[in-house]
């Protein structure tokens, strides 16, 4: 499908709203079954797109959409069942409940990083809710978004889904539509510019943005492990991901011993030579390399140390993974949101400088906090907001499936992921029905003196 039909989506909302949770079930078992069936060709298409390795294509895209799959059809009917809920002594006499349904046609915009799993994990939440969609992959990964659109034309009715393809152009014209909801997973200066958009409807929008999450090492945790975790989460998709963990801070007399383990743990992961080692993956694209080449320039010609790394081929979208240290404040890499395998690495003597640290920041998506001291932990949850927070671990805390996956003011609107994600695409309906005699129309005018005299009892009794 070369355009798009948004009057075809809208039209078919009716039908698909009245759809059981056998009908949903079966059009998510006929997404996966594509997507299973397609399995080598997103494995070939990803690589071509930026060098995915075929098991990270498997584990980050396949599995995460399959498990995604598995907990909604095992939920979807208590999801759908309508939730009743009291009212008091005040509402005696009635009845009341609350009805998820189905918001209508909805948008999803995804970016590049996780081409496939980006695109479908909201679809999987929109077709759960009863909504039509319309999805748009990013054109930076032209080989997987073809690969996607044949999926999506193979699994499903356009009334009910359909894919276009294209540029910002298409994004913009998509948004000019009176969509119900919007889905956004990308940047906020673009997820800024989307809900601008989408309010000129208006419509409700979930915004996945990003920013800088920090990853908080204290005295407490062991650094092996810490270097072993971080490393995965800042070198895995080349550090593409919206959570990656975007500067360290750790305590000074820590540092080199810190920075020791990490640069083996991304030794023990990719060899000396990255360049080489067929598991690590590319930069989309050689401008987004170039973007990340001059962050490191710029750190290091502001007086930062490359610690590990720092071999650069932006023509061929390469980066290596890097640490940096000694890393001024007024640098670059330090207020962008990197998405690249580059790490730097600051310091603290006090809790309260991890905290003003943290604060000068608009809210992160996650929050990483490696520490065995429980009050510690409790202080830091308590003291710094983000959109998600991992203890002793990275990155892995999106794939939960009971948890809420969402940003907090700058990172984002909203969240996704398993009955978080079915609650974003419905509307909750409230519904009231009186089945005895109302006590509130013993209240209504004219207002007599034992009128009063009865509200006077009622605000004191309840």
């Amino acid at each position: 499908m070369n355009g798009y039909d948004f009057q075809r989506l809208r039209a078919h909302v009716p039908k698909q709203r009245l759809t059981t949770a056998r009908e949903r079930i079966a059009l998510l078992d006929a997404l996966y079954s594509e997507v299973w069936r397609r399995r080598e060709d997103l494995h070939a298409a990803m690589y071509a797109d930026f060098r995915k390795p075929a098991e990270e294509v498997d584990l980050t895209e396949i599995f995460v959409l399959k498990s995604e799959i598995a907990y909604v059809k095992r939920r979807l009917k208590g999801w759908m069942r309508p939730k009743r809920v009291g009212g008091g002594l005040a509402m005696v006499g009635s009845s009341a409940w609350v009805r998820a349904e189905s918001k209508g046609v909805a948008l999803i915009l995804a970016p590049w990083n996780y081409p496939m799993q980006l695109l479908f994990r909201p679809l999987v939440s929109a077709l759960a809710a009863g909504c039509t969609a319309m999805l748009k992959p990013s054109e930076l990964t032209p080989k997987t978004a073809q690969v996607l659109q044949e999926i999506v034309e193979a699994a499903f009715d356009p009334n009910v889904v359909q894919l276009v393809q294209g540029g910002a152009d298409v994004a913009q014209s998509l948004l000019a539509e009176p969509f119900n909801h919007v889905y956004f997973t990308g940047s906020p200066a673009v997820g800024r510019l989307v809900m601008a958009a989408a309010a000129q409807h208006p419509c409700s929008v979930t915004l996945e943005l990003g920013g800088k999450s920090p990853a908080i090492v204290d005295e407490s945790a062991d650094l092996k492990v810490v270097a072993r975790r971080l490393a995965w989460g800042k070198c895995v998709n080349a550090g593409q991901i919206c959570v990656s963990p975007d500067y360290a801070l750790v305590p000074t007399a820590q540092r080199d011993a810190f920075v020791n383990a990490l640069r083996d743990a991304m030794v023990a992961q990719y060899g000396p030579d990255p360049a080489t080692a067929p598991d690590f993956q590319r930069i989309v694209n050689p401008r987004h390399a170039h973007r990340i080449a001059a962050l490191i320039q710029d750190a290091v010609d502001r007086g930062a140390r490359i610690a590990h790394g720092g071999a650069t081929d932006p023509d061929s979208a390469y980066i290596a993974p890097t640490i940096l240290v000694d890393v001024p404040r007024d640098a670059a890499i330090l207020t962008e949101e990197i998405f690249g395998p580059v790490l730097p690495v600051l310091t603290f003597s006090h809790e309260d400088e991890v905290i003003a640290e943290v604060e000068s920041r608009p809210t992160p998506l996650a929050l990483y906090l490696y520490s065995t001291n429980r009050k510690r932990i409790r202080r830091l949850l308590n003291r710094l907001q983000s959109g998600g927070a991992a203890i002793n671990q990275s990155v892995v805390h999106v794939g939960h499936r009971a948890l809420p996956f969402g940003g907090h003011g700058n990172s984002g609107i909203g969240a996704g992921h398993g009955h978080y994600g079915f609650l974003e695409f419905t509307h909750q309906r409230g519904v009231y029905q009186q089945l005895l005699p109302s006590a509130a129309e013993a209240l209504s005018p004219p207002y007599t003196p034992f009128k009063r005299k009865l509200i006077n009892a009622v605000l004191r009794w309840l």
